[in-house]
């Protein structure tokens, strides 16, 4: 059977027993979860996420970049506008240890890649986790399109034992 396959044979047997036709369009946890693409840090299983409690933007590295930022403003102004106000969610900015942004850190593989592809990963490359995480959260809670009701914090989840490390605590939201 090929990947394609296996897939919507798996979805044929999820869609058999699928019971969450009426969850709310916002998340139940009031929660985004930035996090990398690597399949091994898949937020839903680290952090036991049921469908419907959060909404998971994932990319290289789960870096905070222009589109996340721009993301998260959208979605924090939907919800104000569903709400008819603004109320509290959080943002977790959550990285992971072994990391192939690690890899984007080297300055030779970076020019490489930018010779060859056109693309510049320098943004997204991690050389220390603890100090991407704080530039990460840093940029969220200083962009001005993301409205002071949400708090941003950052975890770095460790792939070979499954723990989540707190780096950046929450703050208190503005009253």
């Amino acid at each position: 059977m090929s990947n394609v396959e296996t897939l919507l044979e798996r979805n044929r047997a999820f869609a058999r027993d699928y019971t969450n036709a009426d969850l709310p369009p916002l998340p139940t946890l009031r929660t985004v979860v930035v996090a990398c693409g690597d399949a091994r840090s898949d937020p839903a299983h680290v952090l036991g996420l049921q469908p419907g409690e959060a909404i998971v933007i994932r990319n290289n590295g789960g870096r905070v970049t222009p589109a996340v930022i721009e993301e998260v403003a959208a979605l924090a102004f939907l919800a104000a506008k569903m709400e008819g106000g603004g109320r509290p969610f959080d943002v977790v900015v959550m990285h992971h240890t072994q990391c192939g942004a690690e890899r984007f850190a080297d300055l030779g593989l970076q020019r490489a890649l930018r010779a060859q592809t056109g693309v510049d990963v320098a943004p997204v490359a991690i050389a220390d986790h603890d100090e991407s995480l704080r530039d990460d959260v840093g940029r969220l809670r200083r962009a001005s399109a993301v409205p002071d009701y949400v708090s941003v914090f950052g975890w770095l989840y460790d792939v070979q034992t499954g723990w989540v490390r707190e780096v950046v605590a929450p703050v208190e939201l503005a009253a």
